[in-house]
């Protein structure tokens, strides 16, 4: 028999203990606890076939009143048999199917919840249309006087429904935008469309009321909003997922808003405003770009401030090591105020807290070689950087305008010049710093 064979077995057996309550009582806890381990180490080690064997003992040695525990049996057999049945190579959707109706009926409490995990296989499978019969059956499903928990739940289940109905409705509008030249198919595909679209919005526009992270939900509402023209709407259900305060603080709530702002034609001053959020949450994120380079552009001094302390800021973490137009963000800035002699504070008060570990976080010999082989604009835009910053003596500027004006290239006997012309820079931005300098 194999392990996935005896895995039903048990869990049928399971199933026939956990519903009978009449039966006399027994205490393996020593064993349950045992088999329990052995299971965990068997699921970090992703050893599916192990699990599942040990699965089957814990089933053995399960009490038959377990109404004290924080977690029953039953949840634990729904959760860790989940995990196995989901990994293991001899196992199929079929039996997944059949292993998840019958944890639906061992408690009722956790229906809503096993559903939506069944729904979530069956997204994964393929089985859109299997995964929307599911939904609308738990939609249906009433037990009893509903407890605010399963109201939520069942808001999930309804938000869900929506998502396909959107996937539905995205799907019609493709094919109009793409094959509608005869009119009266034309007319088939929007009323269709439009049964999607009301069945999609009512649900969706629900679930984005209660404080919480809804990204999906909420990208795939505006999207509707937006294709029937209701832009206030759309605007509105962004600025209060960003700004509601009753919703946990989210990154992307201000990266859809500044996106949105942006397909709408809105002001540099919105489009700045959002961004300026999403800086103070996530100082790394991509479109710190974009914030600087509108920064840069401003008229007033104190955005354009913030613009170097934003490129700065990104260029701490690693995973901007190597993004050139960061690098180029920065050469162009840190350039202009040399050429001007204006605003050398703004550099010495970013540097005067990295001069002790950017040098070999950015520019080491060793990054100057490997730079220098992969991207040549890359170690161009860092070679100007750290010819300003450490002067011309730096390793990764020496070895990079040396093999620059090596292979004849221009653009780097124009860097080494220019280095050497503003050295002086170097010694007045590595000074101490000016206590009367304000930021």
């Amino acid at each position: 028999m194999g392990s996935v064979d005896f895995f039903f077995l048990f869990c049928s057996v399971c199933f026939c203990c956990l519903v009978s309550s009449n039966e006399h009582k027994l205490n393996f806890r020593k064993s349950k606890e045992a088999c329990l381990s052995y299971v965990q180490d068997a699921l970090l080690q992703k050893q599916w076939k192990r699990a599942a064997e040990f699965l089957t003992c814990y089933v053995e040695s399960l009490e038959k009143d377990y109404s004290r525990e924080h977690i029953s049996p039953s949840e634990m057999i729904w959760r860790i048999g989940t995990e196995i049945l989901w990994h293991h190579s001899q196992s199929s959707m079929k039996e997944f199917n059949c292993f998840i109706e019958q944890m639906k009926t061992l408690g009722v409490k956790r229906f809503l919840k096993v559903c939506l995990e069944h729904v979530f296989h069956l997204l994964c499978n393929g089985q859109i249309d299997e995964a929307y019969q599911n939904l609308s059956l738990a939609e249906s499903w009433r037990f009893g006087e509903q407890t605010a928990i399963q109201d939520k739940e069942m808001k999930l289940i309804q938000a869900y429904r929506g998502l396909l109905d959107y996937y539905s409705w995205s799907k019609q509008k493709n094919i109009l935008l793409e094959h509608g030249e005869d009119g009266f198919s034309d007319l088939a595909v929007e009323q269709e469309m439009h049964g999607y679209f009301r069945k999609a919005a009512v649900n969706l526009k629900e679930i984005i009321k209660i404080p919480g992270v809804w990204d999906i939900f909420v990208k795939s509402y505006v999207d509707l909003l937006e294709f029937y023209g209701d832009h206030n709407e759309a605007h509105q259900v962004l600025n209060e997922y960003a700004y509601n305060s009753k919703f946990p603080a989210n990154p992307n709530a201000h990266v859809y808003l500044y996106q949105f702002l942006k397909r709408q034609g809105e002001s540099k001053k919105s489009l700045i405003s959002a961004l300026k959020i999403l800086h103070d949450i996530v100082p790394s994120h991509e479109l710190m770009i974009d914030f600087n380079t509108m920064l840069q552009k401003s008229k007033k001094r104190k955005k354009r401030r913030l613009g170097l302390e934003v490129i700065f800021t990104a260029l701490d973490y690693a995973g901007w090591k190597e993004n050139a137009k960061a690098w180029s963000c920065l050469a162009r800035q840190v350039k202009q105020i040399v050429i001007s002699e204006k605003h050398l504070d703004w550099i010495k008060q970013e540097w005067s807290s990295r001069k002790d570990w950017w040098p070999a976080f950015h520019f080491s010999r060793y990054l100057a070689k490997r730079n220098w082989q992969e991207n040549k604009s890359l170690s161009y835009e860092k070679a100007l950087v750290a010819g300003l910053l450490l002067g011309k003596d730096c390793k990764y500027f020496k070895y990079v305008s040396h093999q620059g004006c090596k292979a004849q290239l221009k653009r780097f006997r124009m860097l080494k010049k220019f280095v050497n012309r503003h050295n002086l820079v170097y010694m007045r931005i590595s000074g101490p710093p000016d206590s009367s300098v304000q930021p």
